[in-house]
């Protein structure tokens, strides 16, 4: 079937608009909108329903195309406008409307790129399936494609801002059928590193565990289990430089509520959530997280980056170096005690999920790697300070206490004596 064979099957059918005429024939000749190429082909359609006129005295294509062509009334000598097209619904006449409205959301945003996306009533679809069927046209796009480029091409000429088809700060989502639009702006991800000095706050923010964060008088009606949190003395400054709804932690694994994070502190990157502004200060954000946070965590390092990150971040292998304060239940030698720490050197260790985790935790043997361990100091009152550097996963205290034979070897096992971690220190964390 030639091409004019397709049209005046598409006219049979009823108006049609230049945009979807045009598009049934999208993937014919380049250098043309849509439109152009509709608007050309109706007056193909002219000149040779005008030709079959006056050679035959044969007016019918004519007055089809009198309903969607100037032209064609022109030709007949009648008045009036294009008839509503069946397919479209003269969805294209709205797209300035459209752009107004979206460039008017944008105005208070901080952004480089955006990109636009339609949501098409179920009848338009209808419509355009109908048209396929009735007309057989190879080389059509779809009404939603030209929709989208049609729009982002008006919002682009308004907010003289790109398009980003792969990674946009901004999607712009209209709905045809309401007339409405909604905006997803993009997160902004921050990488850093951060030292926590004081015990008893958890990393991440830690809902009621008897109200589930509703609100009861066993958490003071906060939903907080614990009040302060990591996530929550970071959260505040960053909501602030970037005018964000909310922010989400991601760190680099997980420390103890009651363990301190030092040396050089635990990677972490914090997800500034549909910001209102895209850039900031970094060293005037870390200065303002440090001053608000009093001594309780330290930031440092702070740098932007891409959202892949949170999945290296969490996938990454990392050793941790620990300081441990370890108490007996009887008085050990300093000799045995110093050969038993450092047959832990270079060993596998296999731990059962602790008894104290086991409730959150699939209850499975997992082999893990001490590189090496080493006595610091036995004091007078029977303290141990031992520091142990191991790959990531391996449970610490329960190193220590075996944790009734759970951990194996185990610092208790191999002395034949209980031990239990009083105190433990992550000073380091190596990915």
């Amino acid at each position: 079937m030639d091409v004019l064979e397709i049209l005046k099957k598409i006219l049979h059918e009823g108006p049609v608009c230049d945009h979807c005429l045009g598009r049934q024939f999208a993937k014919l000749s380049t250098g043309l909108s849509n439109k152009e190429r509709g608007q050309a082909l109706k007056l193909s359609l002219v000149l040779e329903g005008d030709r079959i006129y006056k050679s035959e005295n044969d007016d019918s294509l004519l007055k089809e195309l009198a309903l969607c062509s100037v032209f064609a009334r022109k030709t007949l000598g009648i008045k009036g406008e294009d008839e509503q097209c069946w397919v479209c619904l003269d969805q294209f006449k709205k797209l300035d409307g459209l752009a107004d409205k979206a460039a008017k959301a944008l105005e208070d945003l901080e952004y480089s790129t955006f990109l636009v996306g339609t949501k098409v009533s179920g009848l338009l679809s209808e419509n355009e399936e109908i048209l396929w069927a009735e007309a057989g046209t190879a080389y059509a796009e779809q009404l939603k494609t030209e929709l989208n480029r049609e729009v982002g091409k008006r919002i682009a000429e308004k907010v003289q801002k790109d398009v980003d088809f792969v990674n946009p700060d901004i999607t712009i989502t209209l709905d045809l059928a309401k007339s409405t639009l909604e905006l997803q702006v993009r997160s902004v991800y921050i990488i850093g590193r951060y030292r926590k000095m004081i015990r008893g706050i958890p990393q991440t923010r830690w809902p009621c565990r008897a109200c589930k964060g509703k609100g009861c008088e066993s958490c003071n009606f906060t939903g907080k289990q614990y009040q302060e949190s990591v996530d929550e003395l970071i959260k505040g400054p960053v909501i602030e430089a970037f005018q964000a709804d909310d922010t989400a932690f991601h760190g680099s694994g997980r420390e103890d509520i009651d363990a301190l994070m030092l040396g050089s502190g635990r990677p972490f990157v914090v997800e500034a959530k549909s910001p209102k502004k895209r850039r900031a200060d970094l060293e005037e954000l870390m200065r303002s997280i440090n001053e608000k946070a009093d001594g309780k965590i330290e930031v440092r390092e702070l740098a932007f980056v891409g959202k892949a990150m949170i999945e290296t971040l969490k996938s990454s292998k990392a050793d941790k170096t620990y300081k441990l304060k370890v108490t007996f239940k009887e008085p050990v030698s300093e000799e045995k005690l110093k050969s038993c720490i450092e047959s832990l050197s270079d060993t596998e260790i296999s731990q059962q999920t602790p008894r104290r985790v086991v409730h959150r935790r699939a209850d499975l043997i997992r082999k893990r790697y001490v590189h090496s361990a080493r006595l610091d100091e036995l004091t007078d009152d029977g303290y141990a300070y031992i520091t142990v550097n191991c790959e990531g996963g391996l449970y610490a205290k329960e190193l220590i206490s075996g944790d009734e034979g759970r951990t194996n070897p185990s610092l208790s096992g191999l002395l034949g004596v209980p031990a239990l971690v009083e105190d433990l220190d992550v000073v380091n964390v190596d990915i």
